[in-house]
């Protein structure tokens, strides 16, 4: 066995084994691989949290509901509730509907498309990407045993949707006969 001698000035021995270089490398791969993966996730979780504000701000109710009237009611205490009604998105189902006067609320429609003759349904389609007008000739909302109602004031309606939710609207509550009403010229 052949003993190398070291730097001058020490006496001979075997040298020190190095370690080979490519175990340095990857020591200090690793570490820069440490290092990218941590940046990859926070870059990750910080992604998500955007998409995720992104995809709120996008993600707008697809049913607006718009101008809202409830005539006076008549000496029997019912009245028609009649409303628009925007959907952005598809198709959905106005399910139920409650006012801020109680009562009981049912949806109407003609027996026939034109017709004068109503049907109670138990609920309205609202197709999709359209504009409905809940109107005395369509469909519209019946209202029996609410509370009083006087001319120039205003009731809450509280819309129950399939997909949409739940929404509600204030609806001015109006005489038709007496011109206290806007709505049949929108």
């Amino acid at each position: 066995m052949q003993e190398r001698q070291g730097p001058p000035g020490i006496s001979g021995g075997p040298a020190p084994r190095r370690r080979p270089r490519r175990h340095r490398r990857w020591r200090h791969r690793g570490a820069g691989a440490v290092r990218a993966a941590v940046a990859a996730c926070v870059l990750l979780a910080g992604g998500t949290a955007l998409a995720g504000c992104a995809q709120d701000a996008v993600a707008a109710p697809s049913i607006q509901l718009g101008t809202a009237y409830v005539e006076v009611p008549t000496s029997g205490g019912s009245t028609e509730a009649y409303l628009v009604i925007r959907n952005n998105g598809p198709a959905d189902r106005l399910t139920s509907a409650r006012t801020s006067v109680g009562g009981r609320v049912t949806f109407r429609e003609p027996l026939r498309p034109g017709g004068t003759a109503m049907k109670t349904v138990p609920g309205i389609g609202i197709p999709g990407d359209t504009l409905l007008r809940l109107s005395p000739d369509g469909s519209h909302l019946l209202i029996t045993g609410a509370g009083p109602m006087k001319g120039g004031t205003q009731i809450t309606l509280t819309l129950v949707f399939a997909r949409g939710g739940t929404m509600s609207v204030e609806a001015e509550v109006t005489n038709p006969e007496s011109g206290g009403s806007s709505y049949f010229l929108n």
